[in-house]
């Protein structure tokens, strides 16, 4: 008596148009889970950074004391340290050129730490859009490969006296495999997308507050 068939064994017997569309899939989810694994790493480190960061920044060291010490180290800037780092340093450049004002001052200081808080975001952001991409398009890709299995399974029953289920069900399963391999890469981009964007915009909230209390005490020290 024969076992019930494998999901294996639909896989071996699909079509090479479901074959292929079935080996697209599978290597869009381990693409995806890469990146899913590196970007939840990335976005734990970058949080932890910026706590540690903040907790020296508000024990009232001094700025450039504060300064010496993240520069001392400039392979490992990240997050807030680059942001800190760009606006401090722009601030104290442009410090020592007589005739600039206050005002003057703050607005390069402030682009500075702009700039350097795009490019961090844009790092973090990095390879979100391709997890977007096989969350939305995962689906279609494996319903396509289920349409083509269906019309081979059909058109081959055009050359047969009389059809049975028997003769439709194994075509049709083998087919509905591609859909269920799209929905498996889907659901776990789609989720992970939804997070990481949560937690990407925390992140880029609390940079933009650290730069409006950063500007507030540099513009302090800029009337003195």
């Amino acid at each position: 008596m024969t076992g019930e068939p494998s999901l294996w064994s639909f896989i071996i017997n699909a079509g090479f148009v479901v074959k292929v569309v079935i080996m697209i899939l599978l290597l869009a989810s381990i693409a995806s889970w890469a990146i899913i694994i590196q970007r939840a790493l990335l976005l734990k480190r970058t949080r932890r950074a910026a706590k540690r960061f903040e907790q020296r920044f508000w024990s009232g060291i001094e700025l450039t004391t504060l300064f010496e010490q993240v520069a001392a180290h400039p392979e490992k800037l990240a997050g807030l340290d680059t942001i800190f780092h760009a606006g401090f340093t722009e601030y104290m450049r442009l410090k020592q050129q007589p005739g600039t004002t206050p005002q003057a001052l703050m607005e390069a200081t402030q682009r500075a730490m702009r700039v350097a808080q795009a490019r961090e975001t844009e790092n973090l952001e990095r390879n979100l859009a391709f997890l977007a991409t096989v969350g939305s398009t995962s689906p279609y890709v494996g319903l396509f490969g289920t349409v083509w299995g269906i019309m081979t399974s059909f058109r081959a029953l055009g050359t047969v006296q009389q059809a049975t289920i028997a003769m439709v069900a194994p075509g049709i399963s083998e087919a509905l495999i591609a859909t269920a391999i799209g929905l498996f890469a889907a659901i776990p981009a789609v989720i992970a997308y939804n997070r990481f964007a949560n937690d990407l915009e925390r992140i880029t909230q609390n940079y933009e507050t650290f730069q409006k209390e950063f500007s507030t005490i540099l513009h302090r020290e800029a009337d003195r």
